[in-house]
């Protein structure tokens, strides 16, 4: 175990410099990409994507279906690499996100998009990657190097890439003006500590993350990462789903992390939240709304769509404690590799 601060440490207090600087070096060059997006006017936009990079894409699905009213379906790489099947994508924009750009299956389905007449753009932080160079279209996310296996940095700066993209493809000044804030806003979610949810933690081996909207995707994030850095098996539902079965599950003591965003959605999550409190569930929310589960302190950001990016910033932030604590390096999880390449 490292006995000084982690890899994944210093990356998440790297947040706020590594989205000042796609901000400042990076906007230019994304808006040219959101006119021809726009210029497309495409009926709908395809993603393309594993793990955390696919939790980015699913929190850009709600933001680009809820600011402009276009669906987005996530396409299974495979489609391209294992089945060979080629899709109707023509006048479509297929957003392919890998923070290495190097995964074989990623590569394959953008270029098979790029070929069926999408306008194809990558997200990445190599710029000279084959993902890019399969793709129209490249945004460097600007992470920096990122050398924990954890990804953080770039999940994040993944994130806001797109939601660059939106701001520019929609011409939305609100949503600009929150972007510029947000640096500020990201340091200080890095300081916020959640004791309570820690020592819940520390004696589970299984727990829930609940969210809706964009903030589910957030609670995907999170529960890859108990699994990935502190080996703890945790299972994302939205809250309007968990009542639907899994709730069964839930007894006594059973630890649940509930991520709400200041949206349309925070009351039904937080009413979730209480419900299972209510069934002896220990439950933490970031609303201060909920009755009976403890809320935890949380960063608003002045834009919904914002929001989550500060909820996982501070989640970063604890679960490295949290595998620190549990004597597992979270730089180096076991059987895992930086640079997951899947056919």
């Amino acid at each position: 175990m490292p006995t000084e601060m982690t890899q994944m440490r210093r990356e998440v207090l790297e947040i706020p410099d590594a989205v000042e600087r796609l901000l400042s070096q990076g906007a230019s060059a994304i808006s040219a990409i959101a006119k021809a997006a726009a210029r497309t006017n495409p009926p709908f936009i395809a993603t393309v994507a594993r793990g955390s990079s696919d939790h980015v894409c699913a929190l850009l699905k709600y933001a680009f279906e809820l600011s402009l009213g276009l669906p987005v379906a996530s396409i299974g790489p495979s489609i391209a690499s294992i089945y060979g099947a080629e899709l109707r994508l023509d006048g479509a924009v297929t957003l392919s996100v890998s923070q290495s750009g190097k995964s074989p299956d990623i590569v394959a389905m953008s270029r098979a998009a790029t070929d069926a007449g999408s306008l194809t753009i990558a997200l990445t932080n190599d710029a000279a990657s084959p993902l890019a160079d399969a793709s129209l279209h490249t945004i460097d996310v600007q992470a920096g190097p990122e050398q924990s296996v954890a990804a953080t940095k770039t999940f994040v700066t993944s994130a806001i890439s797109g939601l660059i993209l939106l701001a520019e493809w929609k011409g939305d000044d609100a949503l600009r003006a929150a972007l510029r804030r947000l640096p500020d806003h990201l340091a200080n979610a890095t300081q916020i500590d959640w004791p309570s949810l820690q020592s819940a933690i520390d004696p589970a081996s299984s727990l829930f993350t609940l969210g809706r909207g964009p903030a589910w995707a957030i609670s995907n994030e999170a529960a890859l990462k108990f699994k990935e850095t502190c080996q703890i098996h945790a299972e994302s539902y939205s809250s309007a789903e968990v009542l639907h079965g899994p709730v069964s599950i839930v007894g006594t003591g059973f630890p649940v992390l509930c991520f709400a965003s200041a949206d349309a959605a925070e009351a039904s999550v937080a009413e979730v939240a209480d419900h299972l409190a209510e069934k002896g569930a220990q439950v933490f929310v970031t609303s201060d709304t909920a009755r009976v589960a403890t809320c935890l302190p949380h960063i608003r950001t002045e834009h919904p769509l914002l929001d989550p990016l500060a909820l996982i910033v501070s989640f970063y932030a604890m679960i490295e404690r949290v595998a620190v604590a549990r004597g597992v390096n979270p730089d180096a999880p076991r059987h895992l590799n930086k640079v997951t390449r899947t056919l």
